[in-house]
């Protein structure tokens, strides 16, 4: 079973980036429990200039396997879906 990479894109102080951070974090740990193979990265656009140019007005926002998968909010359930597709 093939694996998916989870990068989270976040910036310090914000407050949305900390409920992703909660969301994303619980549906990993879920998955992996149940055997899927699953790696999450966390990053922040403001230690890179070419991600705080695209992304500044749009954190946080999920990547799925380096596609936007949600900004801003992130659905639990749609993140699981895609994650288990």
């Amino acid at each position: 079973m093939p694996g998916s990479t989870i990068t989270l894109l976040t910036r310090p102080g914000c407050h949305l980036c900390d409920e992703a951070r909660a969301v994303v974090t619980t549906v990993v740990a879920r998955l992996v429990g149940e055997g899927r193979p699953i790696v999450f990265d966390e990053q922040s656009i403001d230690d890179d200039a070419a991600l705080q140019a695209r992304w500044t007005d749009d954190v946080p926002v999920v990547l799925v396997d380096g596609r936007q998968h949600s900004r801003w909010r992130v659905d639990p359930q749609a993140l699981v879906a895609e994650l288990t597709a």
